[in-house]
C-alpha cells in the first residue's frame, strides 16, 4: 500500500459517461462505512461536465480524462478507455493499491479505436501479463452462498468455444483462478469443480468428447501440480450447488453465459467481476451501462458497493 495511509488507496473509473456509472459511484461513496474504509481516486470526465448535480465527497480525489461534450459512441469510448488506462498506470506505479471499474460500452470502446472486446482484455494487454481469468463472485446469494465462477473463455461467439478449448488453456486459466483464491480470498488449498461442455457432461461420450479429451487431462495436470484439488467434472445444470453448499470454492465453466446466467440470477445485487492474474486487484459490478435508466435515479449501487468492498478486502491482504 502507499505509505501515506494504512487505508487502501483505490482508483475508481466512472465508466461510460452516458451510463449509470457516475451515479452508482456517487451513491456508493455516500455509504459512510465504505467511504471511510479506503482513500479513493475517481477517474473520468470532469464532474461538472457529466452532470451538474454530481457531488464528489470531500477528500475524494479526481483524475480527469477531459470534458464530456455530450458526444456519441466515439467520445464515450475515448473517455472510458482513457480512464481505464489511467487507473492501470496508477496501479502499476504503486500510486493506488487496487482498481474498481464502472461499466463501459464495448461498442463505444471499439468506436474509439480500442481493439478489445471489454475491460478484461484491455487490462491483460496494458498490464503485460500472459493471461488472466475472469472470476464472477458473490459472497452472498439468494440461496445463501457464496458462489464463484471462473470462465475459461469470455467475450467470444459460442460457435468459437470448441476451437478455443484445449488442455493448455484449461490448465492455465484454472491455475490463475486457484492462485487468486489463495492470494485474495485466503483459501489455502482451493477446491475446483469443472462444469461440463456438453449436456450431462457428455454422458460418457454420447454427446461430445471435450470432457474426456480436454477437461479430464487438464484436471490430472492441475492435481499433479499440487496447488489445488479437483472435485470432478459435472453436468453444468447441477454443478453450481456444490459451490453454494461449500463443497467446492469455485466452478470453472467453459463459456460466458453458462456461468454468468446462474450467478446473476442468484446474486443480481451482490455479484462482482474479478480479474485474476493481474499484479493488482481489479473488480467491477456485474452489470452493464444500463443506458435506459441512466440519470433517472433508478440504478441500484449494490453491486458497485460490493465491488468496492471486495477490492478493499483484497488490498488488505497485501496485494
Amino acid at each position: 500500500m502507499p505509505k501515506t495511509s494504512q487505508r487502501p488507496r483505490i482508483a475508481i473509473t466512472l465508466g461510460d459517461p452516458r451510463g449509470i456509472g457516475p451515479e452508482i459511484v456517487q451513491a456508493a461513496l455516500a455509504d459512510r462505512e465504505l467511504a471511510a474504509a479506503a482513500e479513493y481516486v475517481l477517474i473520468g470526465p470532469s464532474p461538472e461536465s457529466l452532470h451538474p448535480e454530481l457531488q464528489i465527497p470531500p477528500g475524494v480525489e479526481c483524475a480527469e480524462t477531459g470534458t464530456w461534450r455530450q458526444g456519441g459512441e466515439r467520445e464515450a469510448g475515448q473517455h472510458s478507455g482513457r480512464a481505464v488506462e489511467a487507473g492501470i498506470s496508477m496501479a502499476l506505479a504503486g500510486k493506488v493499491d487496487g482498481l474498481v471499474t464502472a461499466p463501459i460500452s464495448k461498442t463505444a470502446l471499439r468506436a474509439a479505436g480500442y481493439a478489445f472486446p471489454g475491460h478484461t482484455e484491455l487490462l491483460r494487454d496494458r498490464c503485460g501479463v500472459p493471461d488472466v481469468t475472469m472470476i464472477m463472485a458473490a459472497e452472498d446469494t439468494v440461496l445463501g452462498g457464496p458462489l464463484r465462477v471462473a470462465l475459461l473463455t469470455v467475450h467470444v461467439p459460442l460457435r468459437a468455444v470448441p476451437g478455443l478449448l484445449d488442455i493448455e488453456l484449461v490448465v492455465r486459466r484454472s491455475a490463475i483462478a486457484s492462485r487468486a483464491l489463495k492470494d485474495w480470498w485466503g483459501i489455502d488449498r482451493p477446491r475446483l469443480a469443472f462444469a461440463g461442455v456438453n449436456p450431462h457432461a457428455s454422458e460418457q461420450g454420447l454427446f461430445g468428447d471435450e470432457e474426456e479429451r480436454i477437461l479430464a487431462p487438464a484436471a490430472e495436470r492441475l492435481v499433479a501440480a499440487g496447488d489445488c484439488e479437483i472435485a470432478g467434472i459435472f453436468p453444468a445444470d447441477t454443478v453450481f450447488r456444490r459451490c453454494l453448499e461449500g463443497t467446492v470454492d469455485v466452478v470453472v465453466v467453459p463459456y460466458h453465459d453458462v456461468g454468468l446466467a446462474v450467478l446473476k440470477t442468484l446474486a443480481s445485487e451482490t455479484g462482482v467481476n474479478v480479474t485474476a492474474g493481474l499484479p493488482f486487484p481489479r473488480t467491477s459490478p456485474d452489470h452493464g451501462t444500463a443506458f435506459d435508466i441512466a440519470g433517472r435515479g433508478l440504478a441500484s449501487p449494490s453491486s458497485m458497493k460490493a465491488a468496492m468492498a471486495q477490492c478493499i478486502r483484497f488490498c488488505r491482504r497485501g496485494r
